[in-house]
Parts: structure tokens; C-alpha cells; sequence
């Protein structure tokens, strides 16, 4: 048997509080829908209204409003206003680099398994 003593040590000392972590659990249930990642990896491209999510969507404009909500509250998307239409894209930089790296490594395990099911 070996010592796990300093790599619990270290976890215990690390390891965020409660709160923290249920943010961040409640961050990634927002990522588990296909309707919003699929918003978020529109607004990856840039700014849109609520009229051309719809359209790039096949929904109502309520329904996206709903899913932009959910987004807005979690911090993943921001707006402004021009006249009467509002504007969304992501809030920051941070939010570009979760869509992006989640679409890499989901492309990349595509890769390994065709490159598995070749062999």
C-alpha cells in the first residue's frame, strides 16, 4: 500500500467550497441542451437578434427568448440594444474558448474512433 496522504492534503486544501461547485455544475446543465449550444456556437460567429436566431433555429421568437434567458442568467451571453431590437453575443472570451475547445475535442474523438475502427 502507498501514501496518498499529500495528494489528499493538496485536494483538501484546493478543492472549491460548495457553492463554487454547484455553480459550475449548474454552468455545465446549461451546456446540456442542443438548442443553446447550438445559439451559443451561432453567436461564436458573431452578434445576432432574436429574429435571426429564430430563423437560423426553425423557432418561435418566444421560444429562443426563453433559451437566451437561460443563457443571459448563467453569464454566457450579453445584449444591447440598437432602437428596438436587441443584439447577443457571447459575454466573453472565456465563453468563445469553452464552445471552441468542446467542439475540438468532440471532433477529435470522431477522429480516434475512425482512426480505431480502421485498424
Amino acid at each position: 500500500m502507498h501514501d496518498h496522504s499529500a495528494a489528499l492534503g493538496k485536494l483538501r486544501r484546493d478543492m472549491p467550497d460548495g457553492e463554487v461547485l454547484g455553480r459550475l455544475t449548474g454552468l455545465f446543465k446549461v451546456f446540456g441542451d442542443t438548442t443553446r449550444v447550438r445559439i451559443l456556437l451561432a453567436l461564436s460567429e458573431g452578434e445576432l437578434c432574436v429574429c435571426a436566431i429564430g430563423e437560423y433555429l426553425g423557432m418561435n421568437q418566444s421560444a429562443v427568448s426563453h433559451q437566451l434567458k437561460v443563457l443571459k442568467d448563467s453569464r454566457l451571453i450579453k445584449s444591447r440594444r440598437e432602437g428596438r431590437t436587441i443584439y447577443y453575443s457571447l459575454a466573453d472570451s472565456h465563453v468563445q474558448s469553452i464552445i471552441t475547445q468542446g467542439f475540438e475535442h468532440v471532433l477529435e474523438e470522431e477522429d480516434g474512433a475512425k482512426e480505431r475502427k480502421d485498424v
